[in-house]
């Protein structure tokens, strides 16, 4: 399908859409409240985003420490930012990065399905006759106010600008619904037995799937409720339709995110969420009276009724989870099993690790990332850290030395390398354009869709382009280094051979220093061993002045020294380019 076919389908039905409004001003007002509300949810995302800056990866690593702490926490996100279905996704992030297990993740989703809950509550404790315009306005004007100041104050007014809108939103619904009644009265249908319940949880799930929010399915169920557009039963099988529509998103990003945890969690998502809709459904008779019994008891109005069963399915869905989470956990890991680990089974026939064929793509980056500042910023730290791996075997290949080399067992001190195998090309430009420069694109193109507005969080993301920086350098410098040593190496009887054998050997001990030091954690172990790579760089000097000796000696000529000083030059920056890197892991 080409951009012009597309353009069309997108303009359709938005035409039709434009008709509808000039054919029932009620339609008009009930979309009106609609799009207030969905807006008035990204105003108070955006804000609060803005608000927890780095201090959300800490709240979340702290509140899945216990299946009851990731459960709290996901019913208070859920609670503030009343979006179960965004509370998701960014659980899905964090978890793409390893900021949380998928254990945690799991009792996080249990939390979200209950706080999903909250909303309902306090709408339908609010009632038809209550209109929340009246507080709406003034907090419309504050927020706005608020924007012309500095960006915490600023985020703050969002926020206060998307409650208000919300509350606007509601309260066209209302005005909508009951203008609407007229036209539409599903609450006299006479469909009977189970074919009711199944039809309108299905009108459920495809709300929600269309308007991507379960709290918009649920307000204008409690509207057309309140209308008396609906039934309450009617409105029950809505609600338990809604839930599994909100897990559609979720399913849908963490599928596509490419993350196997990811997909593993939006995965527990949905089977959370079909199954205790099954489960509703099987036993309908019975958790539909633990509503009704207690509404007539208790004198309940029918929104509150529907407030409570909302919240029962809920949690019979939690109860029947809740001891199952770790075996859940297992389960979905070995459903959707890692990829498997680089080894010598599965590298390229060089012993490559990163550089397998075809243009290198980006693992670690997704849109989906970009939710939190805290998990695009792990995810740009772990792409660079991809990056610098198929930099050093970029670096390998240039000097014509298979990357097998650097994952072998022993010193690493080059003694035992295999000669260079003819012919010998000059191909350090095409491994840096096939290679280095997709991925290096890919960071900075990601980056670029990133707000990062807290020094700290700035500040780290300087580090990780400083390293995906010094990547590039050092394979541009091997670069340099491989015209003289593809020159010399061809001639193994030329008097310069045995040194560029010797600049060889001297590069590679410093790229496997590196892989060392790459897989250590912080502590004197690391700081050791960077410390004899800063040394190894430095003995540069005693190359150098080695070659002015032979120089002296007539073992040289003028021609052959200057291309080796030249060499040494890009050999020691290669050395303080990856002492770089490592500086700011």
């Amino acid at each position: 399908m080409n951009v012009r076919n597309l353009r069309y389908l997108l303009v359709l039905p938005a035409a039709a859409l434009a008709a509808s409004f000039a054919y029932s001003p009620s339609w008009l007002q009930l979309c009106y409240g609609l799009a207030l509300f969905l807006f008035g949810m990204q105003c108070i995302e955006d804000g609060l985003h803005s608000v927890a800056g780095g201090r959300l990866s800490r709240l979340m690593e702290r509140s899945t420490t216990t299946p009851l702490k990731g459960a709290l926490f996901g019913m208070g996100a859920t609670f503030v930012l009343q979006s179960s279905t965004l509370v998701s996704l960014l659980t899905i992030a964090f978890l793409s990065t390893g900021m949380i297990a998928l254990s945690g993740g799991i009792a996080i989703i249990l939390g979200t399905n209950l706080g999903a809950t909250s909303g309902i509550w306090l709408l339908a404790a609010a009632g038809k006759s209550v209109s929340l315009s009246p507080v709406a306005v003034p907090m419309l004007v504050f927020g706005i106010l608020m924007s012309f100041f500095n960006s915490k104050v600023k985020a703050f007014g969002r926020v206060l600008v998307g409650i208000a809108l919300i509350f606007l939103g509601v309260d066209a619904i209302k005005e909508g619904f009951q203008a609407f009644g007229a036209d539409m009265d599903f609450s006299k249908s006479q469909v009977g037995g189970w074919a009711e319940p199944l039809i309108f949880f299905t009108v459920g799930l495809l709300l929600t799937v269309v308007l991507q929010s379960s709290h918009a399915t649920l307000i204008l169920t409690l509207a057309a409720l309140a209308g008396g557009q609906v039934s309450l039963m009617q409105s029950f099988a809505i609600a338990v339709g809604s839930n599994v529509g909100s897990s559609a998103t979720t399913a849908l990003v963490g599928m596509l995110g490419g993350d196997r945890n990811g997909r593993r969690l939006a995965l527990a998502h949905m089977l959370f969420n079909v199954i205790t809709a099954a489960l509703s459904l099987i036993l309908w008779w019975p958790l539909t009276q633990a509503v009704l019994k207690p509404g007539e008891w208790w004198g309940l109005n029918p929104l509150m009724q529907l407030a409570l069963f909302h919240t029962l399915f809920n949690l019979l869905g939690v109860t029947v989870f809740w001891k199952q989470q770790e075996r859940l956990a297992a389960l979905l890991t070995r459903w959707i099993p890692d990829r498997p680990a680089h080894t010598a089974q599965n590298a390229a026939a060089d012993g490559s690790r990163f550089l397998t064929g075809g243009a290198l793509k980006p693992q670690y980056l997704n849109d989906n990332l970009l939710r939190a500042q805290d998990t695009a910023l792990a995810a740009v730290a772990q792409e660079t850290r991809h990056l610098a791996g198929a930099g050093i075997e970029a670096v390998c290949r240039a000097l014509y030395i298979p990357p097998q080399a650097l994952y072998a067992e022993g010193d690493g001190e080059g003694r035992d390398l295999p000669p260079p195998q003819a012919p010998l090309a000059l191909d350090a430009h095409e491994l840096y354009e096939q290679y280095v420069k997709p991925l290096y694109s890919a960071i900075l193109e990601f980056s670029g869709k990133m707000d990062t507005g807290d020094e700290a969080q700035q500040q780290q993301l300087a580090q990780s382009y400083a390293a995906a920086w010094r990547v590039v350098e050092i394979v541009k410098e091997s670069k340099q280094l491989q015209k003289n040593m593809q020159h010399y190496l061809a001639q193994p009887d030329s008097a310069a051979a045995k040194d560029y054998l010797r600049l060889r050997r001297h590069v590679f001990k410093t790229l496997r220093l590196f892989l060392q030091i790459d897989g250590m954690e912080q502590g004197d172990a690391r700081r050791e061993k960077t410390a004899q790579l800063a040394t190894h760089t430095e003995t540069l000097e005693t190359f150098r002045g080695r070659v002015m000796v032979k120089l002296r000696n007539h073992e040289l000529n003028g021609w052959q020294t200057s291309s080796l000083l030249n060499d040494i030059n890009y050999a020691r920056r290669i050395g303080r380019g990856v002492l770089e890197i490592l500086e700011t892991e």
